[in-house]
């Protein structure tokens, strides 16, 4: 995983709620085992017409030039039903680093975080303002600082991140590479009981 400490971007605004796993990346494109090449199915069927790549929904945000950046901000509930991870696979393989939003289903949410895609909650009055941003103002997110702020405005807020995520984020560490920061002490505890 990359490092994240901070984000500065325009984002994506995705006002849906209740955005089920199936609709970030639909069942029939599980059939890899390596993260690539997921982002091109994120929002598969809301992106194209009739599954087709050369007909894509005018309507969709991600079809919309004026729309881009590495924050998705979306509506209540984004990430839930099944506990696919391919769904953080396919968000990080297209481009986004954060998901904003007022809540994520829970397993959805230890997925981005495993995944280097940080889930940042908000309350819904500031992610309605969010919404009514334009295209070209930008969001800051600093994960030390545990904030994010909406650039045109100044307006910011704290989130909750779980400190050994935190770390995790800020050293571009899986589960495996957090063990492996910790091999000096984990010996030296070990020959202490030998």
């Amino acid at each position: 995983m990359q490092a994240l400490k901070e984000i500065h971007s325009s984002f994506v605004p995705l006002p849906a709620e209740n955005v089920d796993t199936d609709q970030i990346i639909p069942a029939r494109f599980l059939k890899a085992t390596t993260r690539d090449g997921f982002g091109k199915n994120l929002f598969r069927d809301w992106r194209y017409e009739n599954d087709d790549e050369t007909r894509p929904k005018a309507d969709f945000v991600l079809n919309q030039p004026q729309f881009s950046g590495t924050i998705l901000v979306a509506g209540k509930n984004f990430g839930c039903g099944s506990s696919r991870e391919h769904a953080a696979w396919a968000l990080l393989d297209y481009g986004f680093k954060a998901v904003v939003s007022s809540f994520f289903a829970d397993i959805f949410k230890n997925n981005a975080l495993n995944n280097g895609v940080l889930p940042v909650i908000v309350s819904e009055s500031f992610l309605q303002k969010t919404f009514s941003l334009s295209p070209a103002d930008a969001l800051h997110i600093d994960v030390t600082a545990q904030t994010i702020t909406i650039e045109k405005t100044g307006e910011q807020e704290s989130f909750e991140l779980n400190p050994y995520k935190k770390t995790c984020l800020l050293n571009g560490y899986d589960d495996i590479d957090f063990l492996i920061s910790r091999k000096s002490a984990i010996e030296q505890f070990e020959s202490a009981k030998a």
